[in-house]
């Protein structure tokens, strides 16, 4: 058995009246705090402000708060922990470079230790250090604590840790497990959540959460969880696939983006290829316009005019690529409507690709 679990430590009670008491803090002088913190319009163009550093490419800055969603099962954790070894390390994501290596803190809160530790070898042979895992299983075999972030005091201890430990960057994986108790749908729910993240952005940190799809294609829960997040990328399955069921193979698009023009960031086509019993082999490109057609159809839009406008082409463009799709047999036209034929779905070729 742990030592943690057979020899707690228990502090002393201090009794009423003995003079032990904490006294709470005085009350904030809230006139002072508003003259200090306001200032005019013309002071607002002049204020000195050192700019945010960029961590991943021109998309990924200081402090953001970002988004990687898919279906169970198509590859996300896969890219969340290429991009967070990438950062820890000053490498290189795909096509993206990171700027430095920076001290990055992933928290998975759902998978199973073993296949962590395949992926983790897979991905990064030679590990460097700066990436620091908090892992469910681990906690409670070591300490016998459940891992929920919807508590206010676990909240506080992490935002504590991470400052301590000069964490820039903190992954979580994914957000249905690690904020139990928390109504996806309800809007009101987030409360529990929001004021915690915006400690991390002020002291400069940036928080990535990996999400799931719901049946809709758009990412679960409600969408005011999307409001403050400067990027987002939703990852989708192929719609023409060539892959042989090794790996994951999935099509990322960024849905959102606050930081960089769109051509900044293409929809890439990504396959995580397995090599051996222990590696694996990362191949990426820009997707061809088909998929960004299906992927733009997934997330709503139905008609020529409307994705011609998202895609920046034609509307001949969108006809020739419907009459594709159409052709494949995934795609019905329906009185100038398109209609996905088959929901998205994941091949599903591992167990553990989530």
């Amino acid at each position: 058995m742990n030592e943690l679990l057979d020899s707690p430590t228990i502090l002393p009670v201090p009794e009423v009246g003995t003079g032990d008491e904490v006294k709470p803090p005085a009350p904030p002088d809230w006139g002072s705090v508003f003259s200090a913190a306001t200032f005019t319009g013309a002071e607002l163009q002049t204020l000195e402000r050192t700019p945010r550093e960029l961590i991943l490419a021109s998309w990924f800055r200081a402090a953001d708060l970002g988004y990687v969603f898919a279906p169970r099962g198509l590859g996300k954790t896969w890219l969340a922990m290429l991009f967070a070894q990438a950062i820890a390390d000053g490498t290189k994501a795909g096509p993206w470079g990171a700027s430095k290596p920076r001290r990055t803190l992933y928290v998975d809160g759902e998978m199973a230790l073993d296949l962590t530790q395949q992926r983790y070898r897979a991905l990064c042979p030679n590990p460097s250090g700066n990436l620091i895992f908090l892992h469910h299983e681990v906690m409670f075999e070591r300490t016998g604590q459940v891992l929920n972030l919807t508590a206010p005091l676990v909240q506080e201890s992490l935002l504590q840790y991470a400052v301590a430990n000069k964490i820039e960057v903190i992954f979580l994986d994914n957000l249905s497990c690690l904020f139990s108790g928390v109504k996806e749908n309800d809007a009101d729910a987030w409360e529990l959540i929001l004021p915690w993240l915006l400690q991390l952005r002020r002291r400069g940190i940036a928080v990535v959460f990996v999400a799931h799809a719901g049946r809709n294609g758009l990412m679960r829960g409600t969408s005011r969880r999307e409001d403050a997040a400067a990027w987002i990328i939703s990852l989708s399955e192929p719609p023409e696939t060539t892959a042989t069921g090794t790996g994951a193979h999935f099509v990322a698009r960024f849905t959102k983006c606050r930081n960089c023009p769109s051509e900044d960031v293409p929809t890439m086509e990504w396959h995580f290829k397995r090599e051996g019993a222990d590696g694996v082999s990362v191949h990426f490109k820009v997707a061809d316009q088909l998929m960004i057609f299906r992927g733009w159809i997934e997330d709503g839009l139905d008609n020529c005019g409307d994705i011609a406008a998202e895609m920046g082409v034609s509307k001949g463009t969108i006809s020739k690529l419907a009459k594709r799709a159409v052709k494949a047999g995934w795609l019905t036209i329906n009185r100038r409507r398109y209609v996905l034929d088959t929901p998205p779905v994941c091949s599903q070729p591992y167990p553990d690709d989530e």
